[in-house]
């Protein structure tokens, strides 16, 4: 799904107060610092690997939804 489909996505719920684009992986402490970030929130099959942040904010890891995939949420919202 292309970013800027996402980012409408993202933008329509009610807790997301701001979607930060990605250009490089070394940018999350620099978008965390400058935005002000509480919360970082990664899908738990990341469960881990941003616990570094942890330092600047607080890191949550969601689990994934059984019966949701990819896939089904890109044919829904094509339709």
């Amino acid at each position: 799904m292309p970013y800027q489909k996402r980012k409408e996505l993202l933008d329509s719920i009610d807790y997301v107060d701001k979607v930060i684009p990605e250009n490089n992986w070394d940018q999350k402490v620099t978008d965390i610092q400058d935005n002000d970030i509480d919360i970082f929130v990664m899908g738990d099959d990341w469960k881990g690997k941003f616990d570094e942040l942890k330092k600047f904010c607080e890191v949550i890891y969601f689990p994934r939804t059984k019966g949701i995939s990819s896939s089904k949420l890109r044919s829904i919202l094509d339709d």
